[in-house]
């Protein structure tokens, strides 16, 4: 994923401790927490711990840890220091969470958008697509080329369903609406995304999407009076007239409750996937578009709250003109979770 060096908070350096007093909990970032989208909202989710418990636990987190190797060692380290809950919040750490489990059957780990989990391990994540529905029908009403740009971070399932996701919002506005996506390779990298964000703008986009993680192609955007969406967080502050909305990741309530079942002793394995219904995905303030767009925006968001409209219901076909799902039908979670194709519309080949 991000092959950066990782920060050991200094408390990590403090001997071998029980989880009973206080309950010390660990934090595994991909990025660093400042980067305003994915880790920085995790750790939003750390500081709510804190702040629900106070003295009983005690917080620590290693910031742009990369996969593989570095992971295990930087997973090892926690477990090594005390730990007794472990988060470890992006894909690519889903081995090596599971590699440093099987070692210590007594820590508690939860690890976000990965889908394997052991006795100790639990998974969780959000329905981002939704929001990413909401994004695209938005861009549909307000683009004035009927084109927009997609920077993309690694052709995961998660990642593609919210192309896909997109292109079916846009598609519900203006069928023949186009989606220009570029790969990067990376969840954080400003210069490269600050690149891809001016080549997407070049090619015709007037409205930028991203799956990546630094506020880079919303600043883009801005300076060349280009539409943007935020990520994982509301990023208005760098794009005050032209951030159309965000999706915001809110993992403060699940942090503190999974704590909690640790401390109280009932934390058992499962796997969560919420969305905008249960508070893990919300919509930063609708801005910068006409008020009749933004109604629309609502009432589309109001329709998947209240389980009235599912982003990939029927009928609708992949890329290669094939039948998805037939009308009356949506895509149930075990297709999401392996979907490795795009929709139709969508011209470009899916990385392999």
């Amino acid at each position: 994923m991000r092959l950066a060096s990782f920060v050991f908070c200094a408390c990590l350096l403090t001997p071998m401790s029980t989880f009973a007093a206080p309950l010390k909990v660990g934090f595994i970032y991909s990025g660093p927490v400042g980067d305003r989208g994915w880790s920085y909202q995790h750790n939003e989710g750390r500081l709510a711990v804190e702040r629900a418990f106070g003295d009983r636990v005690e917080t620590v987190y290693l910031e742009s840890v990369g996969e593989g190797d570095e992971a295990v060692h930087a997973i090892e380290g926690l477990v090594r220091s005390g730990a007794g809950l472990i988060f470890t919040t992006s894909f690519g750490f889903m081995d090596p969470t599971l590699e440093v489990a099987a070692r210590h059957p007594d820590v508690k780990f939860e690890h976000a958008t990965g889908y394997k989990r052991a006795e100790n391990v639990s998974t969780y994540s959000a329905r981002f697509y939704e929001g990413r529905y909401i994004l695209g029908h938005i861009a549909a009403k307000v683009s004035h080329t009927g084109v927009a740009g997609y920077i993309a971070s690694f052709p995961i399932p998660e990642v593609v369903h919210g192309i896909n996701a997109f292109m079916l919002g846009a598609q519900s506005v203006d069928a023949d609406f186009q989606l220009r996506i570029i790969w990067i390779s990376s969840w954080f990298d400003p210069r490269k995304e600050a690149e891809v964000a001016k080549l997407l703008i070049r090619q015709g986009a007037d409205v930028l999407a991203q799956h990546t993680d630094s506020t880079a192609p919303l600043q883009i955007a801005a300076q060349q009076g280009v539409l943007g969406f935020g990520q994982a967080s509301d990023m208005r502050v760098y794009a005050l007239h032209t951030q159309l909305t965000s999706i915001i990741d809110n993992w403060n309530a699940y942090y503190v409750a999974r704590t909690q079942a640790v401390l109280d002793g009932t934390w058992t394995s499962r796997d969560t996937w919420d969305g905008i219904a249960e508070g893990m995905v919300s919509m930063a303030p609708y801005a910068n578009m006409p008020e009749e767009v933004a109604d629309s925006a609502r009432q589309v968001e109001r329709l998947i709250t209240e389980d009235r409209l599912h982003p990939f219901s029927g009928p609708f076909y992949r890329q290669d003109g094939t039948l998805a799902v037939q009308a009356g039908r949506f895509l149930d979670d075990e297709a999401l979770l392996g979907m490795d194709w795009y929709v139709q519309g969508i011209e470009e080949a899916l990385p392999r």
